[in-house]
Protein backbone atom coordinates (compact mmCIF):
# COMPACT_ATOMS: atom_id res chain seq x y z
CA UNK A 1 0.00 0.00 0.00
CA UNK A 2 1.47 3.38 -0.86
CA UNK A 3 1.22 6.25 0.98
CA UNK A 4 -0.50 8.70 -1.03
CA UNK A 5 -4.13 7.95 -2.43
CA UNK A 6 -4.42 7.41 -5.60
CA UNK A 7 -7.72 9.63 -7.66
CA UNK A 8 -8.70 7.25 -10.54
CA UNK A 9 -10.81 9.31 -13.07
CA UNK A 10 -13.70 7.25 -15.34
CA UNK A 11 -12.49 7.98 -18.82
CA UNK A 12 -15.12 9.06 -21.23
CA UNK A 13 -15.05 5.81 -23.09
CA UNK A 14 -15.74 3.86 -19.93
CA UNK A 15 -18.55 6.53 -19.05
CA UNK A 16 -20.26 5.78 -22.34
CA UNK A 17 -19.84 2.15 -21.74
CA UNK A 18 -21.79 2.30 -18.54
CA UNK A 19 -24.53 4.50 -19.89
CA UNK A 20 -24.59 1.97 -22.83
CA UNK A 21 -24.74 -1.09 -20.06
CA UNK A 22 -27.31 0.58 -18.78
CA UNK A 23 -30.17 1.60 -21.62
CA UNK A 24 -29.41 -1.93 -22.31
CA UNK A 25 -30.76 -3.59 -18.89
CA UNK A 26 -33.80 -0.46 -19.39
CA UNK A 27 -33.96 -2.13 -22.70
CA UNK A 28 -34.68 -5.16 -21.39
CA UNK A 29 -36.96 -4.48 -19.12
CA UNK A 30 -39.03 -2.21 -20.99
CA UNK A 31 -39.01 -5.55 -23.82
CA UNK A 32 -40.13 -7.82 -21.13
CA UNK A 33 -43.73 -5.49 -20.22
CA UNK A 34 -43.97 -4.24 -23.83
CA UNK A 35 -44.38 -8.18 -25.33
CA UNK A 36 -47.04 -9.32 -22.54
CA UNK A 37 -48.33 -11.73 -25.91
CA UNK A 38 -45.20 -14.10 -25.49
CA UNK A 39 -44.53 -16.70 -22.84
CA UNK A 40 -42.75 -15.74 -19.56
CA UNK A 41 -40.04 -18.03 -20.29
CA UNK A 42 -39.30 -16.30 -23.16
CA UNK A 43 -39.34 -12.74 -22.03
CA UNK A 44 -37.69 -13.53 -18.87
CA UNK A 45 -34.83 -15.25 -21.27
CA UNK A 46 -34.46 -11.26 -22.74
CA UNK A 47 -34.01 -9.69 -19.05
CA UNK A 48 -31.36 -12.51 -18.15
CA UNK A 49 -29.61 -11.82 -21.53
CA UNK A 50 -29.88 -8.08 -21.35
CA UNK A 51 -28.27 -8.03 -17.61
CA UNK A 52 -25.70 -10.81 -19.21
CA UNK A 53 -24.51 -8.52 -21.91
CA UNK A 54 -24.95 -5.45 -19.57
CA UNK A 55 -22.44 -7.09 -17.26
CA UNK A 56 -20.22 -7.98 -20.15
CA UNK A 57 -20.37 -4.38 -21.08
CA UNK A 58 -19.56 -2.95 -17.74
CA UNK A 59 -16.42 -5.28 -16.85
CA UNK A 60 -14.44 -3.77 -19.43
CA UNK A 61 -14.84 -0.60 -17.97
CA UNK A 62 -11.88 0.24 -15.14
CA UNK A 63 -14.46 0.19 -12.64
CA UNK A 64 -15.58 -3.23 -13.84
CA UNK A 65 -11.67 -4.81 -14.00
CA UNK A 66 -11.79 -3.05 -10.19
CA UNK A 67 -14.80 -4.94 -9.16
CA UNK A 68 -14.10 -7.65 -10.87
CA UNK A 69 -10.65 -8.27 -8.81
CA UNK A 70 -11.85 -7.20 -5.50
CA UNK A 71 -14.71 -10.25 -6.25
CA UNK A 72 -11.66 -12.29 -6.68
CA UNK A 73 -9.86 -11.42 -3.77
CA UNK A 74 -12.97 -11.76 -2.00
CA UNK A 75 -13.61 -15.71 -3.16
CA UNK A 76 -10.30 -15.91 -1.91
CA UNK A 77 -10.35 -14.64 1.65
CA UNK A 78 -13.64 -17.01 1.66
CA UNK A 79 -11.86 -19.83 0.79
CA UNK A 80 -9.41 -19.28 3.42
CA UNK A 81 -11.89 -19.10 6.43
CA UNK A 82 -12.35 -22.38 8.57
CA UNK A 83 -16.02 -23.08 8.79
CA UNK A 84 -17.64 -24.79 11.57
CA UNK A 85 -18.48 -28.75 11.18
CA UNK A 86 -21.87 -29.57 11.15
CA UNK A 87 -21.37 -31.48 14.40
CA UNK A 88 -20.50 -27.96 15.58
CA UNK A 89 -22.95 -25.95 13.99
CA UNK A 90 -25.80 -28.26 15.39
CA UNK A 91 -24.77 -28.29 18.65
CA UNK A 92 -24.43 -24.29 18.80
CA UNK A 93 -27.74 -24.27 17.10
CA UNK A 94 -29.04 -26.13 20.26
CA UNK A 95 -27.49 -24.12 23.20
CA UNK A 96 -29.11 -20.71 21.21
CA UNK A 97 -32.76 -22.81 21.32
CA UNK A 98 -32.54 -23.95 25.05
CA UNK A 99 -30.93 -20.73 26.65
CA UNK A 100 -34.03 -19.13 24.07
CA UNK A 101 -36.72 -21.32 26.02
CA UNK A 102 -35.27 -20.59 29.30
CA UNK A 103 -35.46 -16.80 29.05
CA UNK A 104 -39.13 -17.18 27.91
CA UNK A 105 -40.00 -19.09 30.87
CA UNK A 106 -37.96 -16.88 33.06
CA UNK A 107 -39.71 -13.65 31.39
CA UNK A 108 -43.18 -15.83 31.34
CA UNK A 109 -42.60 -16.54 35.37
CA UNK A 110 -42.01 -12.66 35.80
CA UNK A 111 -45.28 -12.06 33.84
CA UNK A 112 -47.34 -14.07 36.44
CA UNK A 113 -45.39 -13.00 39.27
CA UNK A 114 -46.02 -8.74 38.32
CA UNK A 115 -49.53 -10.22 37.33
CA UNK A 116 -50.12 -11.27 40.66
CA UNK A 117 -48.68 -8.36 42.46
CA UNK A 118 -51.06 -6.24 40.58
CA UNK A 119 -54.17 -7.68 40.90
CA UNK A 120 -53.32 -8.29 44.60
CA UNK A 121 -52.96 -4.27 44.98
CA UNK A 122 -56.28 -3.45 43.35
Amino acid sequence: MTGKAEATTASGMDVFKLVIAAAIVLAGLTAFYVYTGYPLLYRVLGIVAAVVVAAVIAFTTERGRTLASFMKDARTEVRKMVWPTRGETLQTTLVVFVVVILLALFLWIIDRILTALIQYVI
